[in-house]
């Protein structure tokens, strides 16, 4: 079995947006893109304006109520799905609540081979970026630039600081080229 799931986790501005298409564009095979911001904005503007749903303070804080919760699960499960019918994606997510996100993801994907990819940025390029960007309350990519790696295990980690994106992706995509499947899946006891 080979890699059949990325998963990015990084803060917001982290450059993991960047990383996605430029790993589309390196790896042999297609794979699919699934992002949060996606889903954020799939969902109804009732759930952006209310506790049920999302929200982003002006100082960049996000909250997240049970409606989003039961809609990001369904989410997830459906990229599960996609990826059981035989796509390959990868996921760009900021997992909010650090090792509990992961775990949700792992009960997901489980019976999958994920690559685990932390996207780290310190905190102020990225707020820098988020500036420019001007898309996103300021603050979110410098209260997130470390919270959503806390206690989060990667089995590969690239830095955007100072690395380009298709660097951070090369650097991916060497990984899953290269990547063995456990023994009980390649055939042998």
């Amino acid at each position: 079995m080979t890699t059949q799931v990325i998963v990015l986790n990084g803060g917001s501005s982290s450059g993991k947006s960047g990383i996605v298409r430029c790993l589309q564009a390196e790896l042999p095979d297609p794979w699919l893109a699934a992002a949060i911001d996606t889903l954020v904005d799939a969902m109804p503007a009732s759930l952006l304006t209310s506790d049920k749903g999302i929200g982003f303070g002006a100082d960049g804080d996000v909250t997240v109520g049970p409606e989003f919760r039961r809609l990001e699960a369904a989410w997830r499960e459906g990229v599960a799905a996609m990826v059981r019918a035989g796509a390959r994606v990868i996921v760009d997510d900021v997992f909010l609540g650090g090792p509990a996100s992961q775990e949700t993801w792992r009960k997901a994907l489980t019976g999958l081979d994920v690559l685990w990819v932390g996207v780290r940025c310190e905190a102020e390029a990225a707020a820098a970026r988020e500036t420019a960007r001007g898309d996103r309350p300021r603050g979110m990519a410098e209260s997130q630039a470390e919270t959503v790696h806390r206690g989060v295990v990667y089995d590969l980690e690239v830095d955007t600081t100072h690395t380009e994106s298709l660097d951070c992706a090369r650097t991916i995509a060497a990984r899953v080229a290269c990547r063995p499947a456990p023994a009980h899946q390649a055939g042998t006891p």
